[in-house]
């Protein structure tokens, strides 16, 4: 009887195991389904639009937008975002060891980096997302940096990456804000100058 027990305990220790096994698989799986999506376009530059109603990105919405799919590795992908002839932004979506990592990258056109920069944050744990669609809740790094720099209102960000055949999102959003431009992943553009920095 005893020995029976000792079975079953290791049967199903290795019935959990596996389970365990089975879904940290399934994240990674995930995660590198969406960042593969977005690496297939590397090397390629694409035009967005603001589909937001806020009034605060009535400026930004008049300005051509470019995100350019520049650096890929197995690791990191680094898009800038070019506001005109703005190009002090580029996202840094980094693989980590619990999922993925987005950072906002801020340079001044001599290459130095803003007061606010490298902010952003990474998946929740247990939370694998979508091979479409991956969401990064403020870190809190960044909320010290937003309050260091007056920016309290954003230390409840969070930032949305979506990735369609056709269509590729960045969003953030937070109380009382919304911004979100859609890029048009079918029709891919000359590529841009490098971003201020690179």
């Amino acid at each position: 009887m005893k020995l029976s027990i000792n079975v079953n305990n290791t049967i199903w220790t290795s019935i959990g195991a596996l389970a365990l096994m089975s879904s940290a698989v399934s994240a990674q799986t995930v995660q590198d389904d969406f960042s593969a999506d977005l690496a297939s376009h590397c090397g390629k530059a694409f035009v967005g639009k603001v589909v937001s109603n806020d009034s605060a990105d009535k400026a930004m919405s008049e300005q051509r937008l470019v995100m350019h799919v520049r650096e890929c590795s197995d690791t990191e992908l680094k898009v800038p975002f070019h506001v005109g002839e703005d190009s002090s932004r580029t996202w840094v979506i980094t693989k980590t060891a619990g999922g993925l990592r987005l950072k906002h990258d801020h340079r001044h056109q001599d290459g130095s980096p803003d007061a606010v920069t490298f902010y952003g944050g990474d998946t929740p744990a247990g939370d694998l997302g979508s091979p479409i669609a991956q969401s990064f809740p403020v870190d809190a790094e960044s909320i010290e940096n937003f309050n260091a720099n007056g920016l309290e209102k954003s230390v409840t960000n969070v930032w949305h990456l979506y990735i369609s055949p056709e269509i590729f999102t960045y969003r953030l959003s937070r109380e009382d804000r919304e911004f979100r431009v859609d890029f048009d992943l079918s029709k891919p553009v000359e590529t841009p100058a490098a971003p201020w920095g690179y």
